[in-house]
């Protein structure tokens, strides 16, 4: 059997009572941690030379899932949104479209209404993959999502369908097997993936790893440079590292149930979470609702790629 290294986190790193935190996202140029709030529509940073003091909150205009570094522009981040794929100055907070993601005809029907953006990545070829699901405020989630990718010279493709609530995208080491989250069906799944076209062998699907926790869900992941992948199980208040195998060899417990996704900076990771979702039969859960937590885990990230664009937007 294997051994399983326990963490345990008791204070958090950062209370910014998020609805639902997401998407920590390591700035490497500037030691800044970024994040997002999609339901408070908030984009949230965090200078780690300086700390938790630093901390600094913008209110948005629309919900943002993701966001990527651009290869070439230090000064803005590329994040998938309600409506679509969008750019955004880091200091000033100006932003633009530069893709929508529905047709005029599924616009009319509802889909820019009823969906939103959820989470994220990029690929070795700079290619932007982010899930779309129903916006839970208008429409309770069904398999309407779809998983978009962003090619450099903005061409857009639709390589999964059918989803629920897409998580945790990311590739193996080698680029050859890329893995998705539909969090509902409390798996991890496996497609075999060609990083030279950037497309997915839907024929191929396998299952990496299932939610070991009854109750749970697996959300968002990070993954480590030893090929490892750190897993947020939304509802139980843990985080877990699986090995190359999908087997569980490290666990952090955390005090709020809600943990969103984990992120790296450095040999840190920090977690996000979100509202307490039964504060009567949880109250001790609920009192860190929505908090960052920070660990060190003793293993870096594998560093993220880039958005590329062959022209700029």
């Amino acid at each position: 059997m294997t051994e399983i290294k326990k963490y345990k986190v008791t204070e958090p790193f950062l209370t910014p009572n998020c609805g639902l935190g997401e998407a920590p996202f390591w700035e490497t140029d500037t030691n800044t941690l970024r994040f997002v709030d999609i339901l408070k529509k908030r984009l949230h940073t965090v200078d780690l030379n300086v700390g938790a003091s630093s901390h600094k909150s913008r209110e948005l205009p629309i919900s943002i899932g993701t966001t990527a570094d651009i290869e070439g522009s230090p000064d803005e981040f590329v994040f998938g949104g309600k409506l679509g794929y969008g750019i955004m100055n880091k200091k000033s907070g100006e932003w633009r479209w530069i893709k929508k993601m529905w047709t005029e005809a599924e616009a009319k029907a509802g889909k820019e209404d009823n969906l939103r953006s959820n989470d994220g990545a990029v690929d070795i070829k700079g290619r932007y993959w982010v899930g779309t699901m129903n916006d839970p405020p208008v429409k309770s989630p069904s398999d309407e999502g779809v998983v978009f990718r962003l090619d450099p010279d903005l061409s857009l493709h639709r390589p999964i369908t059918s989803v629920t609530i897409p998580n945790g995208i990311s590739w193996s080491l080698d680029n050859k097997t890329m893995y998705f989250t539909d969090s509902p069906s409390t798996t991890i799944s496996t497609y075999p993936y060609d990083p030279e076209s950037g497309e997915i062998d839907l024929s191929g699907k396998g299952t990496f790893f299932e939610c070991p926790i009854e109750g749970g869900v697996p959300d968002g992941h990070a993954q480590d440079e030893e090929g490892c992948f750190w897993i947020a199980l939304f509802g139980t208040g843990k985080v877990v590292r699986a090995n190359k195998q999908g087997e569980v060899v490290a666990e952090i417990e955390l005090p709020t149930r809600c943990v969103s996704c984990p992120g790296f900076a450095g040999e840190y990771l920090y977690i996000t979470s979100a509202a307490e979702e039964d504060p009567e039969k949880y109250p001790d859960s609920a009192k860190l609702q929505g908090a960052v937590f920070r660990v060190n885990v003793g293993v870096r990230g594998c560093p993220l790629n880039k958005f590329r664009m062959d022209n700029k937007a």
